[in-house]
């Protein structure tokens, strides 16, 4: 098979490689989410040691490490199935936002662990997502077709 056979056969699915993308980072992000109910003592520091907003204030970081652990969870599995795409889509933003521009701009670019890049990365494709929605293989589809 050449390579303009491929490509022929993967343009008119193109929305489902957006769909497939949408479905591993809404696994990720619920995947996260038990990560941080797990170990909710480290996402308390990382909110506690973020300089750029000074997170010293306890109200703050308590609603913070409550909020992102329930958005990653219930918007991982929303985002996945493909339901309510883009208010899922919508609620994980600000936190990737935050975490890009506050909790990893000490570290910054290059480092061994790549959290700000892989960041970054999440960030971008959820972007896409918003702006692209569920697609074919969502519940969001299914309910607008039937």
């Amino acid at each position: 098979m050449n390579l303009r056979a491929a490509l022929g056969r993967i343009e008119p699915n193109r929305d489902i490689l957006f769909d497939l993308m949408r479905v591993y980072l809404g696994i990720g992000l619920f995947v996260k989410g038990i990560q941080f109910i797990g170990d909710r003592e480290f996402l308390l520091t990382v909110l506690q040691q973020s300089s750029a907003l000074e997170f010293k204030f306890r109200p703050v970081s308590t609603f913070l490490a409550h909020y992102i652990p329930l958005a990653h969870l219930g918007g991982g599995a929303l985002l996945a199935a493909g339901l309510m795409t883009r208010i899922s889509t919508f609620f994980q933003l600000p936190i990737l936002l935050g975490a890009v521009s506050l909790a990893y701009t000490e570290e910054g670019l290059l480092t061994h662990n790549q959290n700000f890049e892989f960041t970054a990365l999440v960030l971008f494709l959820l972007v896409l997502i918003f702006l692209h929605g569920g697609g074919r293989l969502s519940v969001d589809h299914y309910l607008r077709t039937h």
